[in-house]
């Protein structure tokens, strides 16, 4: 808040009724600190002297208390406006020619203006002249003098000012506005008048002249002098050329508009070429400083129509169906009118538009507005009214736009004190006593006849009831509140890759980046990482088929700051033009470069996948393939978030010692501003039939050979034959455990690779992970082996071998009572260990929310207590068989791994150092092991053609 200087004056100095007429009350709330004189001559006139730091410059500003307002006569609307041309016409003194050449041997920049409200003279000069143009100005103003044929060239002047102005789509919207929405009050007709008054003018001499007469009297006036002068000398100039200027006695009764009854709606022809425009217009109030309604009206607008505004952010930044969006409410000294005004870029999108309006009235007047946006705008007021007083010009200019209330400087200060009391409450309240029905008026302009898209036939205070009462929650909420500092938050929305239209894949994640790596309509990312740095917070993502995660991690102490930047990223994602770019390049360069050049293993999964499920939701990577990528719109992920991401497709985790007020804003939030429900999902069907063995050879320069193999199975976690099958997958290739079989098969026996795995479950990012991500649930699932790149073509046709020859054993022989105890000991174990952090037993417990089971060290230690080996070896013969596979190679030599599958060429092992007996009898049997391929299921892809 800002500090007013208290005024004192240097000296008394009394006027003829001997009185002091210096008015220099104390506040500390002003915003207004320059100090500042003020006297009254006895006249009545006015007179503010400012002294300001900047040198040499003066700027003299008088403003007349009347407009278009004091227009009361029929048939002289316009006056104001007409009679400020006419004060540059000459004096009894001086002739207009005269006058004009004195003003430029000073090298003054003078104008007027005319508002509703009062007609503004400025001129801006150096000091050294200030004498002169203060007799200069007196002179007009007492005895300004013109003739017949001036009065009557400057009248055509005027209607060519109207005719130039009504070229303009906001004038004609404007003026029609106002002469639809007052019946009595003078503001009924525009500062330029009424068409038929204006060509009337030329006949108007007499009435000029008593105009004149009643108005440009001193009591109506105040003389504005900034700049570098001194005080006492200015107030002398001013006493000496205009002290003898005479008062008046005119007063007139400005009709009372009556309360507005009704609707209407207006629609505007244009006939030249245009942008179309909608408006809704409410009745106003006045600039009253002494009672809240004005200020709470402006907070309204920038809150809610701002440029910092979700509706700003909407329509104009992110979808630009608008180019320009205005909440215009001017000051005035009686009640006015609230303008609230879009410019459309097409005229199809007035029904979007239209409504956006309205859910905005709606949101206005049904809840109350964020506490810290009011106050920020509150701030923003404050310093930006102090940063735009940075010459001498500004401050007289503001002091004669404040002045002509009351003549009184503190007129400003008492407008930001009331600002200053003003709370979301007010807010509200003045949402639902001005933006009502009643009064309100729909204007539209375009080319066209009509707007038959939309209708003003519309009821706010039945949209408000509804808006208004209690929203049901759509969503689940997973709460596993501790006593942790450490505070997870998991928005797991029953969505995915597999919703990704055609020709779009990859949709869902680039949706996800932008809302985590986006920014929010408020603040960058880059405002968003620096805020979070401090906190040592994230917010990520993380896409499957069926699942996006947006999680992160806070400490409690952080947990509001942290909150407030999450929940605008994912309720009010900023959707900017530049960061989808950037998020879209990265994307493409990680399905482009990362995964196909740089990650042959995952690249082997991948193909798998896509191999398995032809036309399947599953069939595309989860990032995407290229081309589709490339064509992916901005509009594209709207549309995604607006449909995929609702409060029917979430489930909201939380853990850690979140207080109840955070997560009670938390929950609120998502209920009032996420969308509830979405489009119809795309089915998930059982995967494609397999029918025999297939092959597909990705060839690309690499220098080992990667292997994955695979089959769909219709096990998942709520199948009664999961955990059996879950603790065979572990028995034959538990994840990065060396005690698995085909590990001991064929890295410690052998020393052919790194690593070789099993799976019933999807599990990416093998190479960097030891443990399974949580919230990666799939309808459908595949049995999946994956030995880790081969030394050659060679080596890899001997593991392939190896495996399957392992599998065919494994189905036939099932598990000993031996392996059965000790993997199942294992188990029970190790189950806990995939829960070893908070998030990641927040993150099971959703996903057992996804299944339908129980929580998931329950699934596993139950099912393994009910288990017997011969359970085990029925659900092996029951899923696992060897008939329909298909294999994917990542290999340098396509031609050559494809001519070795197909003429079963052996694969002979040689080692550097000495094998058991056994093992090298059993590389005989291996090494010519069929695979029984045919050659019209074998395919050698070029890497340039996978996921493009």
């Amino acid at each position: 808040m800002l500090t007013l200087l208290a005024c004192t004056p240097s000296k008394q100095v009394k006027t003829a009724a001997n009185d002091d007429n210096k008015s220099m009350a104390h506040s500390d709330s002003r915003v207004f600190t320059q100090p500042y004189d003020m006297r009254e001559l006895s006249n009545g006139l006015k007179v503010i002297v400012v002294k300001t730091d900047y040198p040499g410059v003066v700027s003299l500003q008088m403003p007349i208390q009347t407009g278009s307002r004091n227009e009361v006569e029929p048939g002289k609307s316009g006056f104001a406006h007409f009679f400020e041309h006419m004060m540059f016409r000459g004096t009894e003194n001086y002739s207009q020619e005269e006058y004009g050449a004195m003003l430029k041997e000073v090298g003054a920049d003078q104008n007027a203006y005319t508002t509703d409200d009062y007609t503004n003279y400025h001129v801006t000069f150096i000091n050294e002249d200030l004498e002169r143009m203060l007799m200069l100005e007196a002179d007009r103003f007492k005895n300004l003098k013109f003739s017949e044929a001036q009065f009557k060239t400057e009248a055509l002047a005027v209607k060519g000012e109207y005719l130039k102005n009504s070229a303009s789509p906001f004038s004609q919207l404007f003026e029609t506005v106002r002469k639809n929405a007052f019946t009595q009050h003078t503001y009924r007709h525009t500062t330029m008048g009424f068409l038929e008054d204006i060509e009337d003018m030329p006949n108007q001499l007499d009435y000029s002249l008593e105009f004149f007469d009643r108005w440009y009297r001193p009591e109506k006036a105040a003389v504005i002098i900034v700049g570098d002068v001194d005080v006492e000398e200015s107030h002398a100039l001013v006493e000496k050329y205009f002290g003898d200027w005479e008062r008046g006695n005119y007063s007139v009764e400005i009709p009372v508009e009556p309360p507005a009854v009704g609707t209407q709606s207006h629609h505007i022809q244009w006939e030249s070429e245009t942008l179309p425009m909608l408006g809704l217009v409410f009745r106003g109030t006045s600039a009253d400083p002494t009672v809240k309604d004005k200020a709470a009206i402006d907070m309204l607008g920038q809150i809610y129509f701002g440029q910092n505004s979700d509706i700003y952010q909407d329509l104009v930044v992110n979808r630009q169906l608008v180019d320009a969006l205005y909440f215009y409410t001017p000051d005035s000294k009686d009640p006015g009118l609230i303008y609230l005004l879009a410019r459309l870029t097409d005229k199809e999108n007035y029904p979007e538009v239209h409504q956006a309006l309205l859910d905005t009235i709606v949101r206005s007047r049904s809840e109350t507005a964020d506490n810290s946006k009011l106050n920020d705008i509150k701030s923003a007021a404050r310093y930006g009214f102090a940063n735009a007083l940075d010459n001498s010009e500004a401050i007289a200019d503001m002091l004669a736009s404040v002045v002509q209330y009351n003549r009184d400087p503190e007129f400003i200060n008492q407008q930001y004190a009331q600002l200053d009391q003003i709370t979301a409450a007010d807010v509200k309240w003045a949402a639902n006593k001005y933006l009502v029905d009643d009064g309100r008026i729909m204007v539209t302009l375009a080319q066209d006849e009509s707007i038959d898209s939309i209708n003003n036939d519309f009821d706010l205070a039945a949209l408000v009831a509804t808006a208004s009462e209690p929203k049901i929650a759509q969503y689940q909420v997973t709460d596993m509140t501790n006593t942790s500092d450490i505070v997870d938050v998991n928005f797991l929305f029953n969505t995915g890759a597999a919703q990704d239209p055609a020709g779009k894949k990859g949709l869902a994640a680039l949706t996800a980046s932008m809302i985590t790596q986006g920014g929010s309509a408020t603040k960058s990312i880059k405002e968003i990482k620096k805020a979070m740095l401090p906190m040592a917070a994230y917010f990520a993502s993380q896409v499957d088929k069926e699942m996006i995660s947006l999680s992160g991690r806070v400490h409690r102490e952080k947990a509001s700051e942290w909150l407030d930047l999450v929940m605008e990223s994912l309720l009010n994602p900023g959707f900017r033009e530049d960061d989808f770019n950037r998020l879209k390049t990265q994307q493409i360069n990680s399905v482009q470069t990362d995964l196909k050049q740089n990650n042959d293993e995952e690249l082997g999964k991948e193909v798998l996948y896509q191999k398995l499920y032809p036309g399947h939701p599953y069939e595309s990577l989860n990032a995407g393939h290229v081309d589709d990528l490339n064509s992916i719109t901005l509009d594209d992920v709207k549309t995604f978030y607006h449909e995929q991401l609702t409060q029917a497709n979430l489930n909201v985790g939380i853990t850690g010692n979140l207080a109840s007020a955070q997560k009670q804003m938390m929950l609120d939030r998502i209920t009032n501003e996420l969308n509830a429900e979405g489009v119809e999902k795309v089915a998930i069907g059982k995967a494609p039939e397999l029918s025999g063995r297939h092959v597909s050879i990705v060839e690309k320069q690499t220098m080992p050979t990667a292997v994955s193999f695979g089959f769909p199975i219709e096990v998942n976690r709520s199948h009664p034959d999961w955990v059996a099958l879950w603790l065979v997958r572990s028995f034959l290739g538990e994840h990065r455990n060396s005690n698995s079989f085909l590990y001991q098969r064929i890295r410690e026996a052998r020393g052919m690779n790194y690593g070789d795995y099993a799976y019933i479950e999807y599990f990416p990012s093998g190479m960097y992970r030891t443990q399974p991500a949580a919230n990666l649930g799939r309808s459908e699932q595949i049995f999946q082996v994956w030995l880790r790149p081969l030394r050659s073509n060679t080596d890899a046709h001997f593991a392939t071998r190896t495996a399957m020859y392992e599998l065919e054993k494994l189905i036939a022989n099932g598990l000993t009572e031996e392996q059965f105890t000790a993997t199942k000991a294992f188990l029970s174990k190790y189950a806990g260990l995939l829960l070893k952090g908070q998030d990641r037993v927040l993150g099971y417990k959703m996903d057992s929310g996804f299944y339908g089971t129980e929580g998931f060290v329950d699934l596993v230690k139950n099912g393994l207590d009910a288990l017997t080996v011969e359970q085990v070896n029925a659900v092996i013969k029951k899923h696992l068989q060897m008939d329909n596979i298909h294999f994917v190679f990542i290999t340098k030599d396509g031609a050559d791994m494809k001519d070795r599958l197909l003429n079963e060429t052996t694969s002979a092992m040689t080692y550097n150092s000495e094998k058991p007996a056994s093992l090298m009898a059993e590389d005989v049997i291996i090494q010519d092991y069929k695979l029984n391929l045919k050659p019209s299921q074998v395919a050698v892809i070029e890497i340039e053609k996978v996921f493009k």
